[in-house]
């Protein structure tokens, strides 16, 4: 059983009684105890409660709420789903308004009514269960079966198109930026095909000598070389019933090209100092972040070898023009690092958003993925903010972060644009963009566009 079928309540009370009487009231949770901040963390840990009931009043400040409040705190750095019921005195509701303002489900005074507090506490483990129930629905809404987490049209788009092609055995030609996810897209199409349950192997040309590739592809028998001690099959031997993940393949010299023609064309391949054919029944991905069509024409990247490699070309777009998957992913590495790392963060400040939609991510997800855990790992705070992932603050007018921002924004570039075009001529614009005059002169008047067009504004 699972804890949250268990559904453990973290009862943190300093005095005895009170705490039998408020582990009777709680008939239908595990309940656990916890008397001072030390021994609630200690709970915390150990069983990651969904709801926390907490007496301000905690030792060494019964008469005060200093100790309630800082454990407070912690317990949300800690896990920041967990549901928290203050509970306080009479006289204290100032300190409970605080402790809600701070991160608190709810609070109950003192002397509570068990049912009133059994509500409370029944509400609060039900409003766990749905916020972990969103997190998981939203994370699946915008991760493909495959575990690419995109919700820009064009990845999705791209998504449907491996979707389509991983039944067939077509070779394809994945295109695009390094740190796009090409490898992933590899594996997805490995993945969602029917060889599935046999090996996914992959080799980066530009990572490995020349002179040591050939024999990490084809393989070798005892004595081929200096060192060959032992017959020893190629990768793409060992990929026989599955995939072979070809990465960077714009960098194979043209002996190695010649090579992987004849495999593709004969599908048999050669250990080197050995005379045997060896069938291979493998589907082949490839990969490149180079301009291959460029490289046939200076004579780099035969022409053949292309067509042979070609059947299906998916091109990769890289992150900064993936239109709302920074931030989407920037949450998803720091829940992916925060669960890694044991650190309790609970997202982003303004400025490190502003800063990362701004930015435009030459190394692409790869890159975004090693800004966040290091932002994880370094952070001080329980938010990221810029000084954590160490971006510079974004120039200029921010972006547009609403519809009706985008709306306005659109039309204020429309209206400068045409006008510009027209020379002022209001008569022109007008029926350039398709309204009256009036509602013209009224658009520029609502954008504070008289200094961009006003001095050139005629009617003729």
């Amino acid at each position: 059983m699972s804890k949250d079928e268990k559904r453990f309540l973290l009862i943190v009370e300093d005095d005895p009684g009170l705490q039998k009487q408020m582990c009777w009231s709680f008939d239908g949770y595990e309940t656990i105890v916890a008397s001072d901040r030390e021994s609630a963390l200690a709970q915390l840990r150990r069983h990651e409660p969904s709801v926390v009931t907490l007496d301000l009043g905690l030792p060494p400040d019964q008469d005060g709420a200093s100790e309630g409040l800082a454990t407070l705190d912690q317990v949300l750095r800690l896990l920041p789903d967990t549901k928290v019921i203050v509970v306080t005195g009479n006289q204290d509701r100032a300190n409970a308004v605080k402790a809600v303002g701070m991160g608190a489900y709810d609070f109950c005074q003192k002397p509570f009514d068990p049912e009133v507090l059994n509500l409370i506490v029944e509400r609060a483990f039900r409003m766990h269960a749905l916020q972990q129930e969103n997190q998981r629905l939203q994370v699946s809404s915008n991760a493909s079966p495959h575990g690419i987490i995109t919700r820009d049209s064009g990845m999705l788009a791209i998504c449907r198109s491996v979707e389509k092609v991983a039944p067939s055995d077509a070779t394809v030609l994945l295109l695009g930026e390094s740190g796009t996810g090409k490898e992933l897209l590899a594996r997805a199409l490995h993945q969602l095909s029917p060889r599935a349950t046999k090996r996914f192997v992959a080799i980066n040309c530009a990572a490995i000598p020349e002179n040591l590739l050939e024999s990490e592809l084809f393989g070798y028998e005892k004595g081929a070389f200096t060192g060959a001690n032992r017959q020893t099959p190629g990768k793409i031997e060992f990929a026989d019933g599955g995939t072979f993940f070809l990465d960077e393949v714009g960098d194979l010299s043209p002996t190695l090209q010649a090579k992987i023609l004849r495999f593709l064309q004969e599908r048999v391949v050669e250990r080197i100092g050995g005379r045997e054919e060896i069938p291979v029944d493998v589907r082949i991905v490839c990969a490149t972040h180079q301009n291959l069509k460029k490289l046939i024409e200076e004579g780099h990247f035969r022409e053949d070898l292309y067509y042979r490699l070609s059947e299906i070309v998916i091109s990769i777009p890289p992150l900064r023009d993936r239109r709302g998957d920074v931030v989407l992913l920037a949450h998803a590495f720091m829940n992916k690092f925060s669960r890694r790392e044991g650190r309790s963060i609970r997202g982003f400040k303004q400025d490190a958003l502003d800063a990362m939609e701004a930015y435009l991510w030459p190394g692409n997800v790869r890159e975004m993925e090693n800004f966040i855990k290091r932002a994880v790992i370094m952070a001080n705070e329980s938010q990221i903010g810029i000084e954590d992932l160490g971006l510079q603050a974004p120039t200029g007018k921010p972006q547009p972060v609403n519809l009706r921002q985008v709306r306005d924004e659109a039309e204020r570039m429309a209206i400068v644009r045409v006008m510009s075009r027209v020379d002022g001529n209001i008569s022109e614009a007008a029926q350039l963009l398709g309204v009256s005059r009036p509602t013209l002169y009224d658009l520029i008047k609502r954008h504070d566009l008289k200094q961009s067009v006003g001095p050139r504004v005629n009617e003729d």
